[in-house]
């Protein structure tokens, strides 16, 4: 929201006051707070007839630290709010030697000279990240009346901003107006199902918003040197949180709100779904699952969308008998003969013709209007009511729903819509119905999370989640919302996963093909293979179907070899997954993440690094013309073997069956050595892909179990021209590739080696616990 009218003049009604200098200060041991009059005090009959801004500061953790600016105290205190996490231990350091005041947070500090003009200065590593100075705290009132507290802080010269979410618009921020608003607006729009209060920058920190409510931000785009955000409330809290590094940001902000659960392995195959508005029963239900399989295409979850319930009774609940006669023998048989699970759509309306309308109605599990009425409207559902999640009685009797279908071999379901949430209504616990709109979303995927995993135990719970706020990241896995059928739609919903990933959010998902509409067949192909190289996979559509052979042969091949390259590279995904289950990094991240020293990669939104070590350019076009930047170092690609040099961009061409799709210099990447779904021992011959290794280096590959925990772990070192491979718990025969390069083992050695088209193969025996090569020569 802006204020001002260009650097003078204030807009119309708007009355600013800003914090403009320390009158007073209490500082204690671990904290301090400030006494900010919003003019200068040269006597005291400027002490009257003025605010006075209360400005406390402090820290929850190290590397962090949190500004509570609050004009009027004393109103009453109305959830909901965020749940953070202290860090258990930490104690902030207060210090004050004359004017100078000093919060240090390990790396981080804040730095206040009483004497002088309003500024809060936060430094790290011997430089200022980043000031809070003239109008960087305050309030406005509008001519409406309407309060909001504000912060600016400052910009640096070539500082860039992201994260806030979802957000499909371009993935720096910088010059963009955003409210934290969730809204239904599909990935086209500059609306979003995802918000989340948090940006960071490319200079080593981040800033989080503590309010579950609108915030407005702007972006250098009404004072071009600052970002504001600001709430219509009486305080204002944020966090500075340090890196230096973009992930050591995330892992703060993600110890701060709320690491991801790890989904299930079985999670990351390929779903397939009826779509949303075909015509499906039992037996086409069938016709796609033989299909699949007649065409040798490995299926992992198959999902039932809305229309699995009768029309104009979302949600109720109950499979509709007319379509699925038999659902417990349609399940079973699923499962028994496809060994597939089950995902079936929800969302956490009533409409009124449904049986549970009334009962919910009677026991006052709908949210209601001022009057006692229960809130209604027609978009959507007919008569369609909202069940409200802060009613502890409702919440259960929700769950009991889900559990039931649970209960029947549902797996997992698809958390639809919450983001539509009234302000006009009452809430069961008193809610404040503006911070609530957002924060619904935590509610609903939290409760249906936790259904899931009270029934499958931890680590077996997944979600297909739509709406999210800060913290909705501990309930995957989310997707990118309804798109269009285009390249345009398809490079969208890219850069939202990556605003998401920057937002500290860990998986992510869309529809292969896009929503809205029809691909063409050079759509679809191109979507497959960026759906099969993302965190999760679904193919799902709108009016038309998503199976591959409606699209021709080849959209068949490619969406096979994609789904078995996907299989294949289960054990580095997996731990890919788990690094952001203990650290907060996603599994797609925006080149920033992993090359922030590398000023070309600071802006790049069409391409992204899977993981540590795989980059990945999606093709954009029909004819197969890509455009993508390789950082610097030797890169060889994954399909085909060549290498690449780095820096520089690239102009190519790829047919369908292949991409840009890089291995790191110096990385080894783990193939697991089955192909046919995604859950198997990932290190029963297992092969060590092993590109370009930096003399010196050793490099660690750990190769989780499929739940999880710890399994076998191999090092890799190069000294001069000798490469060695240890192995630590493998359990039978593995392999080591040595990517474009001719090597000999020495004579007596109980492994073999064997020369093919992308390099040398040494193959080690059951038992074998380490293998060394001797390099000849490059290829």
């Amino acid at each position: 929201m802006k204020f001002t009218d260009g650097y003078w003049l204030m807009r119309d009604g708007v009355r600013a006051s800003y914090a403009a200098e320390v009158a007073d200060v209490h500082v204690s041991d671990d904290r301090f707070t400030l006494y900010a009059p919003v003019r200068p005090v040269t006597d005291r009959g400027h002490t009257l007839n003025s605010p006075l801004l209360t400005v406390e500061c402090w820290s929850p953790a190290e590397g962090v630290i949190g500004i509570r600016s609050t004009h009027h105290a004393g109103a009453a205190e109305r959830g909901p709010d965020f749940t953070l996490h202290a860090e258990p231990g930490h104690a902030a350091k207060a210090t004050r030697d004359g004017a100078l005041l000093e919060l240090t947070a390990g790396d981080l500090s804040l730095r206040v000279d009483t004497s002088a003009p309003w500024r809060l200065d936060f430094t790290a590593g011997g430089r200022v990240l980043t000031s809070a100075e003239a109008r960087g705290t305050g309030f406005a009132v509008t001519g409406e009346g309407a309060h909001h507290s504000l912060a600016q802080l400052s910009l640096g010269v070539g500082e860039l901003v992201y994260g806030l979410g979802e957000r499909f618009t371009p993935l720096v921020k910088n010059g963009q107006s955003v409210d934290i608003w969730q809204a239904d607006g599909g990935t086209a729009s500059e609306q979003a199902y995802k918000n989340v209060p948090f940006h960071l920058t490319n200079r080593g920190y981040g800033v989080f918003v503590n309010h579950p409510g609108k915030v407005s931000y702007e972006i250098g785009s009404e004072a071009v040197g600052r970002v504001q955000f600001s709430v219509e409330d009486q305080s204002l809290e944020y966090f500075i949180v340090y890196g230096p590094t973009p992930k050591e940001i995330l892992a703060r902000y993600t110890a701060l709100t709320g690491r991801p659960a790890l989904p299930p392995a079985w999670s990351f195959g390929l779903w397939l779904s009826t779509s949303f508005t075909t015509s499906y029963d039992e037996e086409t239900v069938n016709r796609f699952v033989r299909g699949m399989a007649e065409r040798d295409i490995p299926l992992g979850v198959f999902h039932f969308d809305c229309f699995w319930m009768r029309e104009y009774q979302w949600c109720d609940f109950v499979w509709d008998p007319n379509v699925f006669p038999d659902p417990d023998g349609m399940l079973r048989r699923l499962k028994d003969e496809h060994d597939l699970r089950i995902s079936v759509w929800i969302n956490p309306y009533i409409a009124q013709k449904s049986p549970l309308f009334a009962e919910a109605k009677h026991h006052g599990y709908l949210v209601r209007r001022a009057n006692g009425d229960v809130w209604q409207w027609d978009l959507w559902q007919a008569g369609m009511a909202l069940v409200d999640f802060t009613n502890p009685q409702a919440r259960e009797w929700y769950a009991d729903k889900l559990r039931v279908l649970v209960a029947q071999g549902v797996d997992c379901f698809k958390t639809d819509f919450g983001e539509r949430i009234p302000t006009d209504v009452v809430w069961h616990d008193g809610s404040d119905p503006e911070r609530m709109h957002n924060y619904y979303t935590q509610l609903y995927n939290q409760t249906v999370f936790d259904v899931l995993t009270e029934a499958r135990g931890a680590g077996e719970a997944v979600l297909f989640a739509r709406s999210a706020t800060a913290g909705g990241q501990q309930f995957p896995v989310h997707w990118g919302g309804d798109c269009e059928s285009h390249f345009g739609a398809m490079a969208e919903s890219l850069r939202g996963g990556l605003s998401l990933g920057l937002s500290g959010f860990g998986f992510w998902s869309h529809d292969i093909g896009g929503f809205e509409g029809t691909p063409t067949p050079e759509v679809f192909k191109r979507w497959v293979q960026f759906g099969l190289l993302s965190s999760h996979s679904r193919l799902h559509g709108s009016k038309s179907y998503r199976v591959p052979w409606d699209y021709d042969e080849e959209a068949v091949a490619v969406t096979r070899d994609f789904t078995r390259l996907k299989h294949r590279l289960m054990p580095y995904l997996f731990r890919t997954a788990r690094q952001a289950v203990e650290h907060g990094t996603p599994m797609m991240r925006a080149m920033v993440l992993e090359f922030p020293d590398d000023p070309a990669c600071h802006t790049l939104d069409r391409q992204y690094m899977l993981g540590d070590d795989l980059l990945v350019a999606p093709v954009f076009s029909a004819d197969g013309d890509v455009e993508y930047y390789v950082p610097a170092g030797t890169w060889t690609h994954v399909l085909s073997g060549e290498t690449i040099q780095g820096p520089g961009w690239r102009r190519e061409r790829y047919g369908f069956d292949s991409l840009p799709l890089l291995a790191r210099p110096g990385s080894v990447i783990a193939f697991g050595a089955r192909d046919h779904s995604a859950v198997y021992d990932w290190a029963d011959g297992v092969t060590l892909r092993v590109h370009a290794p930096v003399d010196g280096v050793t490099t660690v590959t750990e190769i989780p179990a499929s739940d999880g925990s710890a399994g076998a772990v191999f090092r890799t070192r190069r000294a001069g021209d000798v490469v060695s491979v240890e192995a630590e718990g493998a359990p039978g025969a593995w392999r080591v590739l040595l990517i474009g390069a001719e090597a000999r083992l020495d004579a007596g050695s109980p492994s073999s080696a064997l020369s093919t088209e992308l390099g040398t193969l040494l193959s080690v025996p059951p038992g074998g616990t380490e293998v060394t090569a001797r390099l000849t020569r490059s290829r």
